[in-house]
């Protein structure tokens, strides 16, 4: 519709340590081809792999102390 205001694009944060925060929400098309979302208002994707619940990242990365 041409009166209708543009969707603005979504927000992601880099960390040069750490996942990619990503406003919500998100649809993710993994490698196999599924797909997985979330509605949360922000999600963290793993970049490292190391996540149990990849692609979200339940801070896996850190190291233990």
């Amino acid at each position: 519709m041409p009166n209708e205001p543009a969707e603005r694009p979504r927000r992601i944060r880099m960390q040069r340590r750490g996942p990619l925060l990503m406003e919500g929400p998100v649809e993710i098309e993994l490698e196999d081809g599924t797909t997985v979302s979330s509605d949360r208002f922000r999600v963290a994707l793993c970049t490292c792999r190391r996540s149990h619940t990849y692609p979200w990242c339940d801070t896996s990365h850190r190291r233990k102390a």
